[in-house]
């Protein structure tokens, strides 16, 4: 390799920093900030920080082969609109903008999307209370096109669906988050930001001395090593684990909680034949005694119709089928006094999830509610998607967003998005501006 070299004698100091720069980068592949995780929280946040900062060095960092294949690939394709969140919290002002700009993108990448809409039916006299009050918190969010519509209503909107009233919102679309997520992605490149997968990060820790002869080695003072032995030198890192953000939070020295517990959703599928029953997403109305929203009919964009999911404690982190087993993650879950609680406060919801997951009849009795004329001959089990849910030592569903930092050499230059919850992927470039700022804040680029 040619090297160019510089006399010592005759260089300017602005000379031997750019030197001892490139000398760092070539040796220990530094950067300005590395991003470890690629699903569509971290690919969204990292091409928002290229944007910002054209002239910063950013590396995105995934386990996997690929990016985005766990809960940005795992998940029902839904646009969401806002309506079920607090006014004025987090969740409503990041879904209800996060929605209006990834119809906003798709149309600008040319990425295809169906605005189907959606229906929250109420198919009880009890549940006419909650629709009006799911009515108002839409209105304040300022979600666009909402109505209240009777049953004549839901038999034009959706004629094989059976309810007394409905929320209807025909702003809710659906999309292939992944195949969104990858355009992120390929944003982030084409703008001059470098991605590795297979690098499954073990080690985040400040190095203990300078590149020799070199003082301004330290100016990137973050080594964050893998599983491979493989090292990367930064300034500054942010992590967006998913599934992971607590162990990656640990292994910064940061706290472990929130926890995250994964819980699996099953999907039934409607057959072919049988799509004509389905237009848009059909919802029910959420139980406020139970933590979950329950099943519901949601339309992809390859035509077929997923109906679910249930909620079960998934025995692997990433573990997608019924006998998926981790011991790690097993013994993890099953020993925090968070999940612990949580059990004890919904045993019967939990009993009645396990038991629609086994015996698929218990599930499509449930849809019948909404739509009669399904029978268990109409659907097949299809796939899951495992959803990292944060718990706090209480046995609280941590709703809301949680960033985490810490103090000392190391923590002081981390930030770890510790629970992006959903509509995490309708919000994602929202969250991705909210994750920038936050950056900038605490690392002053």
């Amino acid at each position: 390799m040619y090297t160019k070299h510089v006399s010592l004698r005759s260089a300017t100091p602005q000379t031997l920093r750019l030197q001892a720069d490139l000398w760092c980068r070539l040796y220990f592949s530094a950067y300005d900030v590395a991003v470890v995780g690629g699903g569509i929280v971290g690919l969204a946040t990292v091409r928002e920080l290229i944007l910002r900062h054209p002239s910063l060095r950013f590396i995105l960092l995934e386990k996997e082969k690929e990016l985005a294949v766990h809960q940005s690939g795992h998940n029902s394709g839904v646009i969401h609109s806002g309506i079920y969140y607090t006014p004025g919290s987090l969740k409503a002002r990041l879904c209800v903008r996060g929605a209006t700009l990834a119809y906003e993108y798709c149309d600008k990448k040319g990425l295809p999307y169906k605005k189907c809409g959606k229906l929250i039916v109420a198919v009880e006299q009890e549940q006419i209370p909650r629709l009006h009050a799911l009515y108002e918190r839409g209105m304040k969010n300022n979600v666009p096109d909402l109505s209240i519509i009777d049953a004549k209503g839901i038999r034009e909107r959706e004629p094989y669906c059976r309810g007394i009233m409905a929320l209807d919102s025909p702003y809710t679309g659906i999309v292939d988050w992944r195949m969104v997520a990858l355009r992120y992605g390929q944003d982030f490149e084409e703008a001059g930001g470098t991605v590795v997968t297979e690098s499954e990060v073990n080690d985040i820790a400040t190095v203990t001395e300078s590149p020799a002869g070199s003082t301004e080695g330290m100016k990137y003072p973050i080594a964050i090593r893998d599983k491979k032995g493989n090292e990367v030198r930064c300034r500054y890192v942010l992590t967006c684990g998913g599934l992971y953000s607590d162990r990656l939070s640990q292994i910064s020295g940061c706290s472990r909680e929130p926890r995250i517990v994964p819980f699996r959703g099953d999907y039934l599928v409607l057959k072919p034949e049988k799509h004509y029953l389905v237009k848009g997403n059909i919802y029910p109305v959420p139980d406020p005694r139970f933590p979950f929203l329950g099943v519901h009919f949601t339309p992809r964009m390859d035509g077929s119709v997923w109906l679910g999911p249930n909620a079960v404690l998934a025995f692997k982190r990433e573990g997608y089928k019924v006998y998926d087993f981790n011991v790690r993650d097993f013994v993890d879950a099953l020993s925090f006094r968070g999940l612990q609680k949580l059990v004890l406060k919904n045993i019967t919801y939990g009993i009645g999830e396990m038991y629609r997951g086994v015996f698929i009849g218990a599930q499509v009795k449930i849809l019948q509610k909404y739509i009669p004329e399904l029978s268990l001959s109409d659907v097949i089990r299809g796939p899951a998607g495992v959803r990292a849910q944060a718990l706090d030592r209480d046995g609280n569903l941590v709703d809301d967003f949680v960033f985490d930092g810490g103090v000392g050499d190391v923590g002081s230059r981390v930030l770890h998005v510790r629970n992006a919850p959903s509509p995490a992927a309708t919000s994602s470039l929202a969250i991705g501006e909210m994750v920038a700022d936050e950056v900038e804040s605490r690392f002053a680029l």
